[in-house]
């Protein structure tokens, strides 16, 4: 038997809960990745430790550390059974996609005008 809390629900199943501890653990997780981000911005890309190029892929990987922490944990998608979660995956990857693709599309239709 595992020793996460569990909670039964009307369907019988059993589902992980939250605690304290663990809330704790994401909101240290999602502070020490914030202040990485702060530490970038404001103290190393102004002293040219990193070039400005190199430090904006930084921000969006982290971004998207943080994003899956808030999902996956304050919104229970962590939780949830693999079905409901492809829901919801699946979709937002498609228009992640369509966005890169449309944004590639604009800057060739931008190019051709001047």
């Amino acid at each position: 038997m595992s020793s996460e809390p569990t909670a039964v629900h009307a369907d019988g199943e059993e589902h992980e809960t939250m605690t304290r501890g663990k809330i704790w653990k994401v909101f240290f997780i999602l502070l020490a990745i914030t202040c990485v981000e702060f530490i970038i911005a404001l103290w190393m890309v102004p002293s040219g430790i990193i070039p400005g190029h190199v430090a904006n892929p930084v921000y969006i990987v982290l971004t998207l550390f943080k994003a899956f922490y808030i999902v996956a944990y304050f919104m229970h998608l962590k939780f949830e059974k693999l079905g409901l979660a492809l829901a919801i995956i699946v979709p937002i990857l498609f228009i992640i996609g369509l966005i890169l693709v449309l944004t590639n599309e604009s800057h060739h239709w931008i190019d051709l005008r001047g």
